[in-house]
């Protein structure tokens, strides 16, 4: 008899360790997903465009459509390739945060430029391809899949990055899954909501019993073109501001602390001044420092992309272009 209750007691340590490693794994998971901030606000940005244009009640398939196409590419190929990333050139992960830091600052800065250059060649605006609709909606899942895929490897780096050093491979593994679903649920569950909300409007002010539910209905409906335009401008702040921070703290990594050592310094100033909103303070001035660096970067790689890397892929893929 004292021996299974030694056995029990035993079960019951190893059960409490699994569970503490259980909440390990998914505020360790909380917090690499709260780094990725930025991409994750431009996912949800980028995405309402894709059905743009398509029937009511092809919206919803199509979404669901790219979440699958998003949750295959974090969890099929991103994440095996972070844990051999993690396990045999850890020391490339700071490179690659940089490279992925520089396509936000890129994009992120496109879209400033065509603001004011609408006409340029990298316009946001895209000519869409007559023919059939279900070969159309084709190609918007696996253009909308593609696109997910460059912002899915900077999301799975900066949480690879967020995690402590020398975690086990399960843990690792649990928390960027954790990260990956997590994400995409969130993202995909609002692109749904923001992409059936003017419906949702439209049929309140239709059926409405009340004049109050039907005013609410007309409203939303007002409101979703501006709030559409707020959130890809939020969606491109964050891309700039993230990835500026990215590559400044980078640099730092690298050895090159000069940028960020004088940022952090005019951030502490600015604090010292206003010491009733010190941490506010703080965090505004780093932010601002952080996304001007981003913007400024990001812009001179518009004329590096169009004039070398554009033809560059295009010459690979046999195309006059490949952006």
């Amino acid at each position: 008899m004292s021996g299974l209750l030694a056995l029990l007691d035993d079960v019951a340590g190893i059960a409490k360790i699994a569970a503490a490693s259980v909440d390990d794994v998914a505020g360790q998971a909380a917090k690499a997903g709260a780094k990725a901030a930025g991409a994750v606000i431009d996912d949800a940005a980028v995405t309402p465009k894709y059905v743009h244009g398509f029937a009511a009640a092809r919206e919803l398939p199509i979404v669901g459509k790219i979440a699958l196409g998003s949750i295959r590419n974090k969890l099929v190929f991103l994440l095996p390739a972070a844990l051999l990333l993690s396990a045999f050139a850890p020391w490339a992960v700071t490179p690659l945060l940089m490279l992925g830091g520089a396509y936000l600052c890129f994009e992120g800065a496109e879209k400033v430029w065509h603001l004011f250059h609408p006409a340029a060649p990298y316009a946001d605006g895209h000519v869409e391809s007559a023919g059939d609709p279900g070969h159309l909606e084709a190609e918007k899942v696996s253009g909308a899949v593609k696109t997910d895929f460059i912002l899915s490897a900077e999301i799975m780096t900066i949480a690879l990055a967020a995690l402590p050093a020398g975690q086990p491979v399960w843990m690792q593994a649990m928390a960027l899954a954790i990260v990956a679903v997590g994400i995409t649920v969130v993202v995909y569950g609002g692109v749904a909501l923001i992409v059936k909300a003017d419906d949702v409007g439209l049929w309140l002010a239709r059926v409405g019993r009340l004049s109050a539910t039907r005013a609410l209905g007309r409203g939303i409906v007002a409101i979703m073109p501006g709030f559409l335009s707020a959130l890809m401008a939020v969606g491109t702040a964050a891309m700039i501001w993230v990835g500026g921070s990215i590559l400044l703290h980078g640099t730092a990594e690298l050895g090159w602390h000069a940028p960020y050592d004088w940022i952090h310094h005019q951030a502490e100033a600015a604090a010292q001044a206003l010491p009733q909103a010190e941490g506010l303070v703080a965090w505004g001035v780093t932010a601002f420092f952080d996304g001007a660096f981003g913007l400024a970067f990001g812009l001179a790689l518009i004329p590096v992309v169009a004039r070398v890397i554009d033809p560059l892929i295009g010459a690979l893929r046999g195309k006059p272009g490949g952006h």
